[in-house]
């Protein structure tokens, strides 16, 4: 071929473009499920207007991560702020995403004042409860038909299926989680309502969840879904464990979210298992080993790790609605501090420069049949 010839041909022919820019992540999923990320107060305001674009691109669902948490939407008792949520809600109109709020009563990032009256004393049953439904009444009652689905509660079980001795739960025993299903239900009755927690793979957890779920159930309480948060790691929980936990909250009745969705690749302190915030290690090289860059074989089984979890959610897609992203990409990831602080993690399918991790997306792909 002569330069004059390899000249026309490539003027009729440019090169085509990745297919990580021309092909969504969304798409690969789009008639099994929803596919979701948690975005964050800077990532919603997106001042560099970056961001839109690649959201548009690769989801059709949003979660908040933390900004409609209680200590963010109403940090005192007669002051709420609505910053992060309207323009959270606007972001989800203007992509036309399935949204997700997230969440409405958990005993982490809750104020101290919630619990109290003016005196300091803990509030009697009732007097919580009240508090307690004149938030979701606020909140939810604000967004009531422009968010899709709540996380109505959160994280309210032990690992072996008790209920969580939270200072909701030693007020109010199991009834505050009943009273929230049944306002916000009351506030925005077309809203999907969701239980959501950590560790759902486990039998003795998923367990109790199912016997709270299945009994308000039957007293007439609306609950859609139940959320299992995705926070695994390249070795566990296994996919059989998981699988078991996909078909017996569908079997219960309950449609099946994947929330949270992210990959620890860094080694962890024994016993750190799940996603409880009170638990922190001192940072050593021991548990950071990939400062300046992953290592190739860690690169290799992330990717075969999200390829094998999506395989088995394609397997499973008549049972779920969603999976979600907890996070955008590597840099934002609350995997850096968690279970150990200031390392250097790489737990989601976007790196720190916002690129799509290409070996990823070719697994991917290739489980979508594309």
């Amino acid at each position: 071929m002569t330069k004059f010839t390899l000249l026309i041909v490539l003027l009729i022919f440019p090169f085509s473009s990745n297919k990580t820019t021309d092909e969504g992540l969304k798409d690969l999923f789009e008639d099994s499920f929803y596919l979701g990320v948690a975005v964050n107060r800077q990532q919603v305001a997106d001042n560099e207007k970056q961001l839109f674009p690649l959201l548009k691109t690769h989801f059709n669902s949003l979660s908040p991560e933390n900004g409609l948490k209680w200590e963010k939407v109403h940090p005192q008792l007669d002051l709420y702020d609505f910053e992060f949520g309207d323009a959270y809600v606007g972001l989800g109109e203007k992509l036309g995403a399935f949204t997700v709020g997230h969440c409405l009563v958990w005993h982490q990032q809750v104020p101290d004042w919630v619990f109290e009256d003016a005196a300091g004393e803990q509030l009697e049953k009732s007097a919580l409860l009240s508090r307690m439904e004149d938030h979701i009444a606020k909140v939810a009652g604000r967004y009531k038909s422009r968010i899709d689905g709540w996380d109505v509660v959160n994280e309210a079980f032990n690992e072996d299926g008790s209920y969580r001795e939270s200072k909701w739960f030693k007020i109010a025993g199991k009834d505050f989680i009943k009273e929230a299903f049944r306002k916000a239900h009351e506030i925005d009755p077309d809203a999907e309502l969701y239980y959501n927690d950590y560790n759902m793979w486990k039998t003795s957890k998923r367990a109790g969840v199912l016997k709270l779920a299945k009994e308000m159930k039957a007293e007439g309480i609306r609950i859609d879904g139940i959320g299992m948060q995705g926070h695994y790691m390249l070795e566990g929980p296994s996919l059989a464990d998981i699988e078991q936990g996909i078909i017996e909250i569908a079997e219960a009745g309950f449609t099946v979210m994947i929330t949270e969705l992210d990959v620890d690749v860094l080694p962890r302190p024994s016993n750190s298992e799940g996603a409880d915030l009170n638990m922190n290690y001192a940072n050593s090289p021991e548990f950071n080993p990939f400062v300046n860059g992953i290592s190739p074989e860690a690169e290799e089984k992330l990717a075969q790790r999200y390829a094998d979890l999506f395989q088995l959610f394609l397997k499973h897609k008549d049972k779920i609605s969603r999976v979600t992203l907890w996070g955008l990409h590597d840099g934002k990831s609350w995997l850096n501090n968690f279970p150990v602080r200031g390392r250097t993690n790489y737990p989601l399918l976007f790196d720190r420069e916002l690129k799509l991790k290409e070996g990823v997306f070719e697994k991917l792909r290739e489980v979508a049949g594309g």
